[in-house]
């Protein structure tokens, strides 16, 4: 007779969801952007302000495709309107088709968008090299429907510099040399603040030069804390002086907590399971004597309790919104949402609906508590025959401190380390 030895009971587990969108759609368009347009958490607010809520008695639906065959390219279609007739508002519709030089690395593109809207048919791309730091993009309007162009329809052409800690850059607008640069900024991060400053000749002035008008400025200071990975907690507060007369107040919030769960249909050893909770409001207002009432104060939370539900409130001086959106688990995904918003003048609640088609994102994935450790694909994977490589040693908490995030999946990794 043998001895046997017990068999050790599996370790507890904790579900890990990714997020409803991570990267956001908005993300992939950073190297577009002043780098002062994305920092001090207005990247993040934007998302939290405005994905999955939807105007009153209005609707939206997305399509995001990517062929089987090359992930290189995708296509995104989206048709956007009123719910009935008497709230004003014509359908829009656009699409647009993107060739990605690098699966993972969404700085170095091409794409073309056609809408129902002017410009008609758009081209844009961007080239990023990050052994320099140093990228270039344009954005070029192929078909209008006026014949007289306005000045944002004349297309840009950018120059930028990026690095962990600077990043600065100019665009030009080569077919209307009256904006001469279109816009500068230079941004610098030193430990947890980031100040910047950015111009933008919007006044003109008879008595001085547009560079020596203060209404072209704006400066900005931030202070962030955390790595920008959905598995760490982080933290951004930001003042901002837009053009001399509208001072800026933001504040952003990711938590990242855990919950208890018993899930009949999740295997035993699964006791809990990861919440994301994002926090955020944005205070407007004017500084100058103008008579104008240009204040606005709007606060925002989100709670996304598992891979399928997300909980959205939006409070603001006018209006306040309620959003709930489910998100189906197979591939491709689909994502229904719903908001009613009430107008705090009148009382009344209206609704309204998004929808969103999504073969974009890759499965969802788990881990093991407290450690971190990823496990095997489970049942889902094995189904979409998606193998997840985890390499010689799995994940702890230690290496998320450290900001080492090698051996997650990318979908939890956070964006390359450029400003």
């Amino acid at each position: 007779m043998g001895n046997f030895l017990a068999k050790e009971p599996p370790p507890p587990v904790v579900l890990v969801p990714p997020l409803f969108d991570f990267p956001p759609l908005s993300a992939r368009n950073r190297m577009l952007e002043s780098s002062y347009n994305l920092l001090f958490g207005k990247l993040a607010l934007k998302c939290l302000f405005e994905d999955y809520i939807e105007e009153a008695r209005h609707f939206s639906a997305k399509f995001l495709l990517k062929p089987i065959d090359d992930p290189h390219v995708d296509l995104v279609a989206s048709v956007s309107g009123a719910l009935d007739r008497k709230v004003e508002g014509d359908l829009v519709g656009n699409a647009l088709f993107r060739w990605q030089s690098d699966v993972d690395d969404p700085h170095t593109f091409v794409d073309l968008s056609v809408s129902t809207s002017n410009p008609v048919l758009l081209m844009r791309s961007s080239a990023y090299y990050p052994k320099y730091g140093i990228g270039a993009f344009a954005v070029y309007p192929l078909l209008t429907k006026r014949t007289e162009k306005l000045s944002e329809e004349y297309g840009i052409m950018g120059l930028r510099y990026g690095s962990t800690n600077l990043s600065l850059g100019a665009t030009v607008s080569p077919f209307n040399t009256d904006e001469l640069p279109k816009s500068a900024w230079l941004v610098s991060k030193m430990g947890r603040l980031s100040v910047g400053v950015q111009y933008e000749p919007l006044y003109e002035s008879k008595d001085m030069p547009k560079y020596g008008d203060l209404r072209n400025w704006s400066c900005a200071a931030g202070y962030g804390v955390g790595s920008r990975s959905p598995l760490s907690p982080s933290f951004n507060f930001g003042l901002e002086l837009a053009r001399s007369s509208q001072f800026i107040a933001s504040f952003y919030q990711h938590v990242v907590v855990q919950r208890r769960v018993k899930n009949p249909f999740e295997e035993n050893e699964v006791v809990g399971i990861t919440n994301y909770i994002d926090l955020g409001f944005e205070l407007q207002t004017r500084v100058d004597d103008s008579k104008t009432p240009d204040s606005s104060l709007q606060m925002a939370a989100s709670w996304q309790a598992n891979k399928n539900f997300l909980l959205k409130g939006k409070v603001g001086a006018l209006s306040s919104t309620l959003t709930l959106a489910f998100k189906s688990w197979w591939k491709p995904s689909f994502a229904f949402n719903i908001s009613a918003t009430t107008n705090h003048s009148t009382g009344e609640v209206e609704c309204g609906f998004g929808l969103r088609v999504d073969s974009l994102r890759e499965a969802s994935y788990q881990r093991a508590d407290p450690n971190f450790v990823m496990l095997t694909p489970n049942k889902e994977h094995l189904a979409e025959g998606i193998v997840w490589k985890m390499g010689k040693r799995p994940m702890f908490q230690s290496d998320l401190d450290a900001e080492n995030f090698t051996e997650l999946p990318k979908e939890l990794r956070p964006p390359q380390k450029i400003l």
